[in-house]
């Protein structure tokens, strides 16, 4: 095939799932930087993760 997956699972009756929480504001403005992107591009690739609205997060900097 063009393309394949594999992988090795182990499983244990003590094992569990955890969930990641959203991210912040600081975390996407040192991201940003990190990356070398603008934090908009940042915001509009990792929209379902934020923790916070970007438009009324930019009303609020724009405000002062």
């Amino acid at each position: 095939p063009a393309s394949s997956v594999s992988g090795l699972y182990f499983g244990h009756p003590d094992a569990r799932y955890f969930a990641v929480g959203k991210i912040g504001r600081d975390q996407i403005e040192d991201y940003a930087a990190r990356k070398q992107m603008t934090i908009e591009a940042v915001e509009r690739w990792l929209a379902p993760n934020l923790d916070y609205d970007p438009v009324a997060q930019t009303a609020v900097d724009a405000a002062g």
